[in-house]
């Protein structure tokens, strides 16, 4: 979902102050980097002398709030260009003002020099952009209008390809979906917060996973929902917007946080305001076009189907290059949104969709070496010229080339961790995978690694569970895991569990030593049968990959809250003490070759913290509860209760 490294916020009043006393502003600021402002002119110069620049031009829309924009295309004025798109509510911002000298503009230097116009827009109620932020941009219509605005230029083709990571490829699958006709092509990477709901999943744009709430977006809505921020008298001239820029960008500075600490706090819906953060729509009801605080909807809240996000009966008929990574916060409803467009577009467009996974963390494409770490874990070398298929895109859908490149390219390239490899397919799952089937196991011990839990093909005959106390006020902290934006909280990749397996409420489930390697590629089903003394709890599940020296990597993890187990649309259904419950959790998905001498390992426990909030076990709201209930959960399996971990496999190619 979000690039926190990237998030910058609104002005306050410290740096405010800080520029009108630059005696004191200048004693708190580092040195400039010569070198570095020396490169940054040089880049603006190039660029000044092959584009023409238009900055802060403020575009319109139909409820007459005008975003703001910055224009670069080429000089040749006898032409017309097609147009790349990156709406984003992330600072833009040419100037650097801490640095006192240009942004870095080499990316938009390459694309007017390659012929193309390209246009970057701040999000409704971002930085210089009029009225108010809600999740997504919404309306939805604000895409829709830049898009036919820019198209509507002398200097454009009518062709518009949009492109960007996170935040800024969300609001494309949405915008798509309304059909027009100089939305040419997009360009989505690690786009998860922008699918709603698509097959089995029931995400909501990241806010879920089985029922429970992510909490990267409570970080991530501290630095966004910004009602309240300086605004420019509408009548200001662009001349005015410009030179104000050089002076302040309306970037807040806004003090460090510890978000590990910070996300503890009860009752959830005052964690923003416990950090002194902004009101807005995480908690507040606010007047922006969906409505109803976000931390106040239940998964099937009629204010998700209103803004921004895309839901699997919105029919996009654009073609289509999607990336996805393997450590990223929505893996398997990011493949499930590639996999529907291609079931249900119109044929000759459904054929011009192409999927790349990488073994990366969120939007960390082009940060692959030859040399690959994710985490704690070697994943070789990752890298793909990401450039080369960029341009080769936009080259073939935005100017009619007849370049080849949907000829040269799988429909699917995927990289398999473990045998450290890229590899090409027709379809993910891979054509031809087959499901291998586990068993749950153990003599009623699976506590810990010092357990008995087991993975093995049969379920046993007699039902032994395996029982551990889940205290929300001692959960199993989040450590790696395909995560985004928790800020501090949880660093993301894979990392070795064995440490994090010492505790007795983590269930521990291993196979055999694997005698031939096996290469899981696709989803991984999980059934499991519990119990609980609660009204309502929760179930973890973390996938691990175990080698021959004992170290555990993470590989996918999900969780189930089981107030929601027959449905998110449907009414909630509380548990009966110690009454044996079926339930199917939501796919995890990824792609890893065991090696001979690993083992396959499940992690079953119920909490996963702070990477999902604690479910407080009392059957209320959660949101708005201070007090916990320690809930007395089991796992059980035998014939009775076969729980099953199905695995998708890849026979040697």
């Amino acid at each position: 979902m979000k690039k926190y490294f990237l998030r910058q916020f609104v002005l306050g009043a410290a740096l405010v102050a800080a520029f009108l006393i630059p005696d004191v502003y200048a004693q708190n600021r580092q040195a400039p980097d010569q070198e570095l402002i020396a490169k940054r002119n040089q880049i603006e110069k190039e660029l000044q002398e092959v584009a023409i620049i238009d900055r802060k031009v403020m575009v319109p829309m139909r409820d007459g709030k005008r975003m703001a924009a910055d224009i670069y295309r080429p000089k040749d004025a006898s032409r017309k260009y097609p147009i790349i798109f990156s709406r984003t509510p992330y600072n833009f911002n040419f100037w650097d003002v801490r640095l006192g000298a240009p942004r870095d503009m080499t990316t938009i230097l390459e694309a007017v020099k390659r012929g193309y116009a390209y246009v970057v827009m701040n999000e409704r109620g971002h930085f210089f952009s009029e009225g108010n932020y809600d999740i997504l941009g919404a309306p939805v219509s604000d895409g829709d209008d830049a898009i036919k605005w820019m198209s509507s230029q002398p200097w454009s083709n009518k062709k518009v390809g949009a492109i960007g990571c996170s935040s800024t490829a969300e609001w494309q699958p949405a915008v798509a979906a309304l059909g027009n006709p100089n939305f040419t092509t997009m360009i989505v990477q690690g786009y998860g917060a922008g699918i709603g709901r698509v097959g089995p999943y029931y995400e909501q744009g990241n806010w879920y996973r089985g029922g429970a709430v992510q909490m990267l977006f409570i970080a991530w809505l501290y630095g966004e929902q910004n009602q309240v921020r300086p605004m420019f008298p509408a009548g200001t001239s662009q001349e005015d917007l410009i030179r104000a820029s050089k002076s302040f960008d309306l970037a807040q500075q806004s003090p460090p946080i510890d978000w590990s600490q910070a996300l503890r706090h009860l009752p959830v819906k005052d964690i923003i305001k416990a950090v002194d953060g902004p009101k807005g729509i995480f908690a507040d009801e606010m007047p922006v076009p969906t409505g109803g605080a976000m931390i106040k909807r239940a998964p099937n809240d009629p204010a998700w189907y209103k803004g921004g996000i895309w839901h699997d009966n919105m029919k996009i008929n654009i073609p289509g290059f999607w990336f996805v990574s393997w450590y990223d916060v929505s893996v398997g409803p990011n493949i499930a949104a590639y996999n529907h467009v291609r079931k249900t577009a119109d044929p000759a467009i459904a054929d011009k969709q192409y999927l790349v996974i990488a073994p990366v963390l969120h939007c960390s494409y082009t940060r692959a070496t030859e040399s690959t770490v994710v985490g704690e874990r070697s994943m070789g070398d990752a890298r793909l010229d990401y450039n080369a298929l960029t341009y080769g895109w936009f080259d073939h859908f935005l100017k009619g080339e007849n370049n080849g490149i949907l000829e040269k390219m799988p429909k699917v390239r995927y990289f398999t961790m473990g045998s450290n490899k890229w590899q090409s397919a027709d379809s993910f799952p891979v054509a031809g995978s087959q499901p291998m089937k586990f068993y749950l196991s153990s003599g009623g011990k699976a506590n810990s690694l010092k357990g008995d839990g087991a993975l093995v093909l049969a379920p046993p005959a007699t039902d032994m569970p395996d029982s551990f106390t889940y205290d929300p006020m001692n959960p199993v902290p989040s450590y790696g895991g395909n995560v985004c934006c928790t800020g501090n909280a949880v660093k993301g990749g894979s990392f070795d569990q064995s440490k994090m397996e010492e505790r007795d409420d983590i269930l521990v489930y291993s196979s055999d030593v694997l005698k031939e390697g096996i290469e899981l590629t696709g989803n991984i089903d999980v059934t499991l049968y519990v119990s609980s003394d609660a009204k309502d709890t929760d179930f973890t599940v973390k996938l691990i990959d175990v080698d021959e020296q004992g170290r555990a990597y993470n590989l996918d993890e999900t969780i189930q809250r089981m107030r929601y187990r027959d449905g998110y649309d449907k009414p909630l259904v509380w548990m009966e003490k110690d009454k044996v419950y079926k339930v199917k959790f939501q796919p995890m998905m990824t792609s890893n070759y065991f090696a001979p001498g690993h083992r396959i390992r499940i992690e079953i426990s119920s909490s996963n913290f702070p990477r999902f909030d604690r479910n407080l076990n009392t059957g209320g709201n959660n949101y708005d509860e201070t007090k916990a209930v320690i809930a007395r959960n089991a796992v059980h399996h035998s014939k009775q209760y076969p729980a099953e971990v199905t695995i998708t496999v890849v026979k040697n190619k």
